[in-house]
């Protein structure tokens, strides 16, 4: 065996090895079979010495190099588009890290709920007293409003202005009033009925207004605490249609969850664009196997430039 001869097979070899490592990156069936046909040629080609040793060269040149050197754009591309991608994951998982340290936890949301109850409870005790004896005295219990300071911004559902106008109105004549707060007359008469037995059940807001909506433990009846007037006021569920009460993450717990998700959604589309070839280049494939596959493909050997060109061609687009 010539000399010759022996180094366009070991380069063949060489090459196949190459578009063999391409196929199994790119898993693409049109591809691999691309790789077992090239597999194929070659081993006819040693197989047979009296076969034209230069036509094995011809085609390794005209469209083995050609379409390596198009996968490896495409590969490039794609890595580059992946690690964007992975920027992005990067940033949105700094981002939740920082809101995870920032926002106050839900356990402690909860324990705080009892706490703020129990202070609406005794300030709604202290105020029966007062008005029952008359005595202007300031019900309300120490550090009361700190609990909506501290959490509704994140805890708080968002309401409309329409409906905190129609949560907060009342008729001065049905109400209990003191120099320091109001209260609804029926809604005095139910605490004393169930003791004073209440716990908190959600709190609202519109622009920078809150309420805080209190639960009868013993009854399905609400009321609501409007702390920029000192009121308490009964209140129907039903004034405040549209609001999810099953969603009970705070405002960023929604915003991490949301940047979870989308970072999950991320992952799959790396994962899936890390391997991606358009479809016009997997169609030139499936072509191009046709034509390798043909049995007198090497007779026609010399015309196979047309297809070598499109390759070319497809170097030059921007398709990737």
């Amino acid at each position: 065996m010539d000399e010759r001869r022996i180094n366009i097979l070991r380069e063949s070899r060489a090459e196949i090895s190459r578009l063999q490592l391409l196929s199994a990156f790119f898993a693409e069936d049109a591809l691999y079979k691309i790789y077992l046909r090239s597999q194929v040629i070659h081993q006819l080609f040693e197989n047979n010495e009296e076969l034209d040793i230069d036509k094995l060269e011809l085609f390794h040149v005209q469209f083995t190099a050609t379409l390596i050197e198009l996968l490896r754009k495409i590969k490039k591309s794609n890595e580059k588009n992946v690690t964007l991608i992975y920027d992005e994951i990067s940033l949105n998982k700094e981002m939740i890290r920082q809101m995870n340290d920032a926002v106050f936890s839900e356990k402690n949301f909860n324990i705080d709920k009892q706490r703020q109850s129990l202070k609406i409870n005794q300030t709604l005790r202290k105020l029966y007293q007062l008005l029952s004896d008359h005595i202007e005295d300031f019900p309300f219990a120490k550090g009361i409003n700190t609990f909506s300071s501290r959490y509704s911004k994140d805890f708080y559902y968002d309401i409309t202005p329409e409906q905190l106008s129609r949560l907060i109105e009342y008729n001065p004549a049905d109400m209990y009033i003191d120099m320091h707060a109001s209260i609804e007359r029926k809604l005095m008469g139910l605490l004393c009925k169930h003791d004073f037995r209440t716990e908190f059940f959600y709190g609202l807001k519109s622009g920078q207004l809150i309420v805080e909506l209190y639960k009868f433990i013993d009854i399905d009846r609400y009321f609501l605490f409007f702390p920029s007037r000192s009121a308490f006021l009964l209140c129907e569920l039903s004034e405040l249609e549209g609001i999810d009460w099953t969603n009970d993450l705070s405002e960023k717990g929604r915003i991490i969850q949301q940047l979870e998700y989308k970072n999950d959604k991320l992952e799959s589309s790396a994962a899936a664009l890390k391997t991606y070839i358009p479809q016009e280049i997997i169609k030139l494939l499936e072509e191009n196997y046709v034509k390798i596959s043909d049995i007198n493909f090497l007779n026609h050997l010399n015309n196979f430039d047309v297809q070598a060109n499109i390759l070319k061609a497809m170097l030059k687009t921007d398709l990737f």
